[in-house]
């Protein structure tokens, strides 16, 4: 699997919203950047920040506008609105992702996005976990 098969197969990962599915990309020094709130490492870091929406989301879609590969470097880009259904709404996320593959794992994943304006979305009192 080349490494915008990879990226295709973890959108499709994140759209089942399977936890287990979604880790499997990553191992433990595998770095999630939320370029406005922060870093972590690591399987179950990168959990604990997704599931600050995924364990609400009643489905989750990933709709892709560009996608673009440099198979020599390792390097795929996404630009994709991220629409997490919830209980009382629906969210949706404008984003650019960066995602640096070293054999089928997920080493670095880097997600620009509006934080304002997504903040302004979710429910009352919610927090980006940090």
């Amino acid at each position: 699997m080349n490494n915008l098969d990879t990226v295709l197969a973890f959108v499709k990962a994140m759209e089942a919203n399977d936890k287990e599915s979604i880790l499997s990309f990553f191992d433990d020094q595998s770095v999630f950047t939320n370029v406005p709130v922060g870093s972590v490492t690591g399987r179950e870091e990168i959990w604990k920040i997704l599931a600050s929406i995924h364990e609400h989301a009643l489905s989750v879609e990933y709709v892709l506008h560009n996608i673009a590969a440099d198979e020599a470097k390792g390097v795929v880009l996404t630009e994709r609105t991220d629409c997490y259904e919830l209980a009382d709404r629906m969210i949706k996320f404008r984003a650019m992702g960066v995602f640096e593959i070293e054999n089928g794992i997920i080493r670095e994943w880097r997600d620009y996005f509006d934080l304002k304006q997504s903040m302004e979305q979710m429910p009352a009192g919610t927090e980006w976990p940090t």
